[in-house]
């Protein structure tokens, strides 16, 4: 496959490519508005004709009880090639607050090499440069079926907790069968400094309740006599980390898996300006974590534990002096491979139920969606093969990234049994899930680059 015959393929295309995606940019597919269901059906409608009309020929629309996911396969002229699941959605996120937005949200218009409008990055553009880049790859090596199977599995509630898809995932766990998992729903450092996510941290969540009186009491009659529960869940709440900002929880630790010598070197690559990362953290006066890591480290490789809310007694206007009856608090744990939501979960109860001082009684709740971490070691066969393909279109060295946040990945490797390569080229400044989200063109035609060198790549690497 020559380079110049796949750039040239995408360039020509380029214009078709950003019509296609303006077309489906303009169903308003929001999951998480149910007077919007009819929309999400109707953008599952338009991608399943647009694959069927790029050349799959197999193109199946699978219903849940809940949002409709698409499915699409390509096999591989060569019978015994291996075969690779590639994964998006294409819900997108509501567009609420609208008088932020500088054109209509589901009118996508292009400024320059820029597109705006809501589903241009997260997760509509990147879903589509995996058609135009087959199409590339197809036309450049002059095949008619490309050098891996290919399914792509697209579903339509990644934006509200992908509720339904772990049970999609193991109802038609046979036929999503494959060798390895590409991921399209993460961001790259800098259009300048391209670079691939191994991995995302976990989350899961507790809500605590301390319970003291029966009710409140004066706390002239009271006060100092009778344990407090507002004091009592200040000290709790103070111990869940020590002095040097580790998590105190026993065994909160045990399952992390360590940072590598090559990651932490490969991380220290990354062109990052901590004083203006503490700008874009709320104007934050400075970093703050567990010590011995860099703020990278932390946001990317390392758990936390933090306190979302507390309350408690009187909050409202004036005076009422009283030894309040409850306190409470919720808090979320972020986790990072190795860690299981479900155990830390355990761990909180059990270590809170020591930390209350007698009359003090703790109950804990856990509300669910739960979400497990997910990580690629960058040795990995498909890593490394994802990297070469990115670095054939990028002209420069790939380096490497986490993310912070949570979604179904985890849930994919571990149903289906194969490892995770994130390939993606969305930005952090995509403004993704705000208003006037936008994707960069030249971009998504990278990315088109990158996916038609990456079959040929997976071909070899994974047999």
């Amino acid at each position: 496959m020559q380079v110049n015959d796949v750039v040239a393929y995408i360039q020509t295309g380029r214009d078709r490519f950003v019509a296609d995606l303006k077309e489906w940019l303009a169903i308003p597919s929001i999951s998480a508005d149910p007077a919007h269901a009819a929309d999400v059906q109707r953008s599952a409608g338009w991608l399943a004709d647009h694959l069927r009309g790029q050349g799959f020929p197999t193109v199946e629309i699978w219903e849940t009880p809940g949002l409709p996911t698409v499915y699409a396969e390509w096999p591989a002229e060569d019978p015994d090639a291996p075969t690779v699941l590639v994964y998006g959605h294409h819900d997108v996120q509501p567009v609420e607050p609208l008088d932020e937005w500088n054109t209509d949200p589901f009118t996508p218009v292009e400024e320059g090499d820029r597109l705006i409008g809501r589903g241009t990055s997260d997760d509509k553009g990147q879903i589509l440069f995996h058609t135009l880049g087959l199409r590339a790859g197809l036309a450049a090596s002059g095949r008619q079926a490309p050098p891996v199977t290919i399914k792509l599995l697209v579903e339509g509630e990644e934006e509200t907790g992908s509720l339904h898809f772990p049970e999609l995932l193991r109802t038609h766990r046979e036929r999503l069968a494959c060798d390895a998992i590409v991921i399209s729903d993460t961001t790259m450092w800098d259009a300048d400094v391209p670079s691939m996510c191994t991995g995302m941290r976990g989350l899961t969540e507790v809500e605590i309740t301390l319970r003291g009186p029966s009710h409140d009491l004066h706390s002239g009659s009271f006060g100092g006599a009778v344990p407090n529960p507002l004091h009592a869940m200040a000290d709790l709440l103070s111990a869940l980390h020590d002095a040097d900002g580790r998590v105190t929880l026993p065994g909160f630790y045990d399952d992390v898996v360590p940072l590598t010598d090559e990651e932490r070197e490969l991380f220290t690559r990354l062109p990052f300006d901590e004083k203006e990362w503490l700008r874009t953290a709320g104007e934050s006066r400075a970093a703050y974590g567990e010590k011995g890591y860099t703020t990278l480290e932390r946001i990317w490789a390392r758990p936390t534990a933090e306190i979302n809310g507390m309350w408690g007694g009187h909050t409202g206007p004036g005076r009422k002096t009283i030894v309040p009856s409850e306190a409470h608090a919720k808090i979320s744990f972020r986790l990072v491979a190795g860690q299981d939501p479900r155990k830390v979960q355990m761990a909180f109860e059990a270590w809170a139920a020591e930390q209350v001082p007698p009359g003090i009684e703790a109950e804990v709740h856990a509300p669910g969606g739960n979400v497990r971490p997910c990580f690629s070691p960058i040795d990995s066969v498909g890593v490394s093969a994802a990297r070469r393909a990115m670095e054939r279109a990028f002209g420069t060295d790939v380096l490497f990234t986490r993310e912070g946040g949570s979604g179904p990945e985890a849930d994919l490797a571990d149903i289906l049994e194969a490892p995770l390569v994130f390939v993606a080229v969305g930005l952090n400044g995509d403004r993704i899930h705000a208003p006037n989200e936008k994707v960069e063109i030249p971009l998504l035609l990278k990315g088109a680059e990158a996916i038609a060198y990456l079959w040929e790549e997976f071909a070899t690497a994974l047999r």
